[in-house]
């Protein structure tokens, strides 16, 4: 089965195009590429992109999530944030992997074998990623943010002379706030104020993790916007059900999330989770380069 479609977007930049829907991105410099997220780790990811590039490969991940992170151990040099560590290690797992794929897939899973999944590695070893560090890989540069909010060690990227953001799942138009991995509404608010000041000028194109790969520069605006109604208590508030968990779409939306009103960005979140929790830290990123 052939999991991943590969489309060429510019010189630099190919996205993969997953079966459930996921969108990773590989990014090639002069001298080496990047590939941004791993997906459920199913369908010979890492033989594809040898397919696509030759050049020395790094692989970030925006966050630990299971449609983002279990193909890890395919690769030999892998970054993710070390706080999303304990959520690979409990979604790694073959029956979370397959749960998930199930669910995604409908009739579609019965074609996947055995051969077709990575073997799960809890005990998975990761450079350590956090905002403020930088990518050369020749002539091309991404750095990395913190972006917390869905996860606490949620990332985006930003492919400097290109002028591309990638979102990932940080912000997008079904920005999950409601499981047990993600922060407050409260706290998310300052995670996205905090991204919007220091991303200010730096893009002119917004990538995302989920079906439409590229959105509005507006996004966060509209997210701002967005969360100041569910805090409010006026947002639209259409019931959600996701593997056990109840929630609420804050803007009317359609089946692949576009919103009625025509905007982007939008956040699907627990009323229960509204508020600051205790301990909760401002962010500061510390400048570093990695090869």
């Amino acid at each position: 089965m052939q999991f991943y479609q590969p489309e060429k977007i510019n010189e630099t930049i190919t996205v993969l195009r997953s079966l459930c829907g996921e969108l990773l991105y590989l990014i090639e410099g002069e001298e080496k590429a990047i590939l941004i997220d791993t997906g459920e780790g199913v369908g010979h990811l890492r033989k594809l992109v040898e397919s696509l590039t030759d050049k020395p490969l790094t692989v970030l991940l925006s966050h630990g999530h299971v449609d983002h992170a279990p193909g890890a151990p395919e690769f030999d040099t892998v970054y993710m944030n070390v706080k999303d560590l304990s959520i690979y290690r409990r979604m790694c797992t073959l029956e979370k992997r397959k749960g998930y794929l199930q669910a995604c897939m409908g009739s579609g899973y019965s074609e996947l074998t055995e051969e077709d999944f990575v073997a799960p590695d809890p005990d998975q070893e990761f450079l350590p990623l956090h905002g403020g560090m930088e990518f050369d890989i020749g002539g091309i540069h991404i750095e990395a943010y913190d972006f917390p909010g869905h996860t606490p060690g949620c990332m985006a990227f930003l492919v400097r002379e290109l002028r591309t953001l990638i979102l990932g799942d940080a912000c997008n138009n079904a920005t999950f706030l409601f499981d047990e991995d993600s922060t407050s509404l409260e706290e998310y608010i300052e995670s996205v104020k905090h991204a919007k000041a220091v991303l200010d000028g730096k893009y002119d194109h917004v990538y995302l993790m989920h079906h439409v790969m590229e959105t509005g520069t507006e996004i966060m605006d509209n997210i701002l916007d967005v969360c100041a109604e569910a805090m409010a208590g006026t947002a639209d508030d259409i019931p959600f059900d996701f593997l056990g968990n109840h929630a609420f779409i804050a803007k009317k939306c359609n089946q692949r999330f576009e919103r009625e009103d025509g905007k982007c960005g939008n956040i699907i979140y627990n009323k229960e989770k509204r508020y600051k929790s205790e301990g909760f830290c401002s962010l500061n990123s510390n400048a570093a380069t990695a090869g």
